[in-house]
């Protein structure tokens, strides 16, 4: 009878060591695993030629992944091309439109000189001095006229040559929209579109994620949350499930600075508490994250 008892107490102090070392750690917070995540829509409208994207392919940040339709821009800018050289034709060449005028002006100021000469050898008289002057001063004032002319013609014209260049660089810049392009180094974790169809300005055709860097959305208390500060380090439970988890490094990046009642899939460690803090901590991925698992944590 004693050798039975013996044994009991033997099996069950293995069972609580047993139950012991695969007891989950006692997590400060638990929350889900997320990453940033990015829908690339279209910034042009036209037929979607190509897009070379399927569910997880991997994309660098600038790397065209698709176009859309450019014909009709690229005719538009030829158009206004063709307008601008037009422009540019009938700019005026100032110094050769004032050329002969300046010769008229300096031929008479010649003959007013030489009826000066004659007058003073008494060979003149003083009304043909004063009809050369009077010819100098009408010709120097029609060449200021003329040239007030030329300049504002000329600057109309530029006028028109700013606003053609404008119309070409908003083509530009709307032919530039038609070239799809990855805006982060990511994953595309859903596609919307496929070539062939008929994109609008913002329909939704891919979206991309940053899964090398995830983040634990997990929630802390008002309590905790004095021990708690941005760049802190914490330890990062994954939980696979079946008691099995695999522990990372994370660090705090933010956190929030309202509260919010406690979300019915949180647990925080004092479950009375109704109001909590949303906290992010940044955690380098090893490939084995994904977006949607639980996940816990444990301050230093």
């Amino acid at each position: 009878m004693k050798r039975m008892v013996k044994i009991g107490v033997w099996g069950v102090a293995l069972l609580l060591v047993s139950a012991c070392g695969n007891r989950l750690p006692d997590y400060d917070a638990t929350g889900t695993f997320e990453a940033t995540e990015v829908i690339v829509s279209a910034e042009a409208s036209g037929k979607i030629l190509q897009l070379k994207v399927e569910e997880g392919t991997r994309l660098k940040v600038g790397e065209e992944v698709g176009l859309v339709d450019t014909v009709q821009l690229y005719l538009k800018k030829l158009q206004l091309e063709a307008s601008m050289k037009s422009v540019e034709s009938q700019r005026p060449d100032l110094a050769k439109q004032i050329a002969a005028t300046k010769q008229q002006i300096a031929t008479a100021q010649r003959e007013k000189r030489r009826v000066e000469s004659l007058l003073a050898a008494g060979a003149a008289n003083q009304k043909q001095l004063d009809d050369w002057e009077a010819q100098v001063a009408l010709l120097e004032r029609q060449l200021v006229a003329q040239e007030s002319s030329l300049r504002n013609s000329t600057n109309s014209l530029t006028e028109q040559g700013n606003s053609v260049a404008i119309q070409i660089a908003q083509v530009d810049d709307q032919l530039n929209k038609c070239h799809i392009l990855s805006p982060i180094d990511g994953t595309v974790l859903a596609k919307y579109a496929e070539a062939g169809e008929l994109a609008t300005v913002g329909k939704p055709l891919f979206k991309v994620g940053e899964l090398d860097r995830m983040y634990l959305r997990a929630y802390i208390t008002s309590e905790q949350l004095s021990s708690v500060k941005l760049g802190d380090e914490v330890r990062v439970y994954a939980d696979y499930g079946n008691s099995e988890r695999k522990e990372y490094s994370g660090v705090v990046t933010w956190i929030s600075d309202r509260s919010e009642f406690t979300p019915k899939t949180i647990l925080t460690q004092n479950e009375r508490a109704n109001l909590v803090y949303a906290v992010k901590i940044a955690v380098k991925n090893d490939g084995l994250l994904k977006i949607g698992m639980y996940g816990g944590i444990t301050f230093k």
